[in-house]
């Protein structure tokens, strides 16, 4: 039998976590790679998507210098929150994955609570 990576290992430690103490709310979800980084609200229960963003649209990409730095999450964040806003939601858990709570996954969490995100 094989095992699982570390690193899927401590996501599914994260997301059980956060399934223990996240109530009824919704999950902010976080991925990044080497070049781009991408965030999204999911329904759990209902299954799908309510606000997403990334650095691949075409209007955060032409005024980033690159995708894969803080200052994109920056951006991520603060479009994030304010697609969230708009459709209602404002409660909402965080899930880092696999990611430590650190550089790009931090700047793009304090710009989503900055842009009206509690969690």
């Amino acid at each position: 039998m094989a095992s699982k990576h570390p690193a899927q290992r401590r996501a599914a430690r994260v997301r059980r976590q956060l399934k223990a103490v996240s109530g009824d709310r919704l999950r902010l979800s976080v991925h990044r790679s080497s070049k781009n980084i991408y965030a999204q609200i999911i329904d759990d229960q209902k299954g799908h998507t309510v606000a997403a963003a990334s650095t691949l649209e075409k209007d955060l990409k032409g005024s980033l210098k690159t995708g894969a730095d803080s200052d994109a999450a920056t951006a991520v964040g603060k479009l994030l929150a304010e697609r969230a806003v708009k459709a209602g939601v404002k409660d909402v858990v965080f899930d880092r994955g696999a990611y430590l709570y650190h550089g790009r996954v931090k700047a793009l969490a304090e710009a989503a609570r900055e842009g009206g995100l509690s969690f």
